[in-house]
């Protein structure tokens, strides 16, 4: 294997600014499964309430399959406009209360992933965190009308101690995330995740309220203060619009009806309905397939 380190460049002055902390940190990438935007949302969210700064940046055209996820570009009468940078990017995130964490953020890599999660399991090391946390949505048949539910994962079972076993043995297909995870796992290291459950009739438009969920979840777990007003008034006004679609449509009351039945028979005291594998499965397969259809 190459050397992991020449797969990024870090800052040293930012470097300097972690001496004495051990933080958590958060990974939220792009391209796999991220049904109602739930990690992105949360992400950007992150990025645009919170002071931050570059840590480390990835060289990602090592990483990054272009002509399988073309980035857009803008043309205009006569003149290429624009062009949207592929960037993965790692940066150091200052909560409400001052307390610091790191952020790793941007496109899944393509290629490389051996060595990348070598590359990234270095800097957890050398920047002394003390754990890591992903963050996705996947598609459910659950209804919105509803609390949220998560599927809370970890290398050490007393990390989701107290959270609900919402799926039971299922194979999927492999992330990156999954993969650094696993990694961790093997050197005994902490590491977890939440996939936050998105509607399924919902998994390919923002959902706010996912990314509101795993807000709550994070805080939970690390203690970092983030503010979610912003996500909370964004999730009104989404529910407020797919209430008004939802009167709109007969079939579409009948479907929410349904699920709102299973939900709750699932939910109820004693009730174990958890989906199947083979459910499970399938809800991912479509998601993929609606995704690979209409790419962003």
């Amino acid at each position: 294997m190459m050397d992991p380190r020449e797969l990024y460049t870090l800052r040293d002055d930012v470097v300097a600014k972690l001496a004495g902390h051990h933080p958590v940190l958060i990974v939220q990438l792009d391209g796999f499964v991220d049904a109602g935007q739930a990690g992105r949302l949360y992400g950007a969210h992150l990025l645009e309430h919170l002071d931050h700064e570059l840590l480390a940046e990835f060289d990602h055209d090592q990483l990054h399959d272009y002509r399988s996820r073309r980035p857009a570009m803008v043309f205009d009468t006569n003149t290429w406009k624009s062009y949207a940078d592929v960037q993965l990017r790692l940066h150091r995130v200052v909560d409400e209360q001052g307390e610091v964490f790191l952020l790793l953020s941007g496109p899944e890599p393509d290629v490389q992933w051996e060595r990348l999660a070598a590359a990234v399991l270095g800097l957890i090391d050398q920047l002394g965190v003390r754990l890591t946390v992903s963050l996705h949505g996947i598609p459910m048949a659950v209804p919105h009308t509803r609390p949220i539910t998560l599927t809370a994962h970890a290398t050490d079972p007393e990390l989701v101690t107290g959270y609900r076993s919402w799926i039971d043995r299922v194979e999927v297909p492999a992330s990156f995330t999954g993969l650094i995870e696993f990694r961790l796992g093997q050197q005994d290291r902490k590491a977890m995740g939440f996939a936050v459950h998105v509607p399924h009739y919902l998994a390919q438009s923002a959902f706010p309220e996912s990314a509101v969920a795993l807000a709550r979840a994070v805080t939970q777990v690390t203690g970092l203060v983030v503010p979610t007003e912003p996500l909370e008034k964004a999730s009104a006004s989404t529910m407020a619009d797919i209430a008004e679609e939802v009167a709109g449509s007969t079939e579409v009351q009948e479907l929410v009806g349904s699920l709102e039945q299973q939900y709750d028979a699932m939910t109820a005291e004693g009730v174990e309905q958890v989906p199947s594998a083979d459910e499970i499965a399938a809800e991912f397969e479509r998601f993929l397939a609606e995704r690979d259809k209409n790419p962003e």
